[in-house]
């Protein structure tokens, strides 16, 4: 379909909290999906959320093979999340470096669950439930963050592990940070 415009750190837009999907299964909601998935995959992202692009809608996709971004990660199951839920299955927090198509250029490490149940909608609106961890667990409650307003530079907790990629990775292509 299109790839579109990803909103950048700073847009008012970023910080207002994505109205729920109410019907499933149009043409609207699927050229939505495929724009999010042809504007990730054109951006090198792990995933994206409908708010990137300007679109106030609970709504999130993410998944990979394998990402030049987090080359050190495992495949995460290609996903359409939509009116998501998040349930932490433990009070354990990982930390670990993340970076934000929305935020270019900058890396730093956020807390998150070690381990999730996440549920919503498909497109066609079947129920997804899942269980997740690691990674994977770390790239649904990043999308799921842009949900409610949140930019994972507010979750940094320590601000000596955050800066630009170029510098504190050197060895990454910092193109496909931006």
């Amino acid at each position: 379909m299109a790839v579109r415009e990803i909103l950048k750190m700073g847009d008012p837009r970023l910080l207002r909290v994505a109205r729920p999907v109410r019907e499933f299964d149009t043409a609207q909601l699927h050229a939505l999906v495929q724009d999010l998935f042809d504007t990730m995959r054109a951006a090198h992202g792990a995933g994206l959320a409908a708010p990137q692009i300007g679109v106030d809608l609970a709504v999130v996709i993410f998944g990979f093979t394998r990402n030049d971004r987090y080359p050190e990660a495992p495949p995460v199951p290609e996903t359409v999340l939509i009116n998501p839920h998040i349930e932490p299955l433990t009070d354990e927090e990982e930390e670990g470096w993340e970076g934000c198509l929305s935020v270019p250029g900058l890396r730093g490490v956020v807390p998150r669950f070690a381990r999730i149940r996440y549920s919503g909608f498909d497109v066609q609106g079947r129920r997804i439930e899942r269980e997740a961890e690691g990674f994977h667990a770390r790239v649904v409650q990043h999308e799921c963050d842009h949900l409610i307003g949140k930019l994972y530079p507010m979750r940094v907790r320590d601000f000596t592990r955050f800066g630009f990629t170029s510098v504190l990775f050197p060895g990454l292509d910092a193109t496909t940070d931006d």
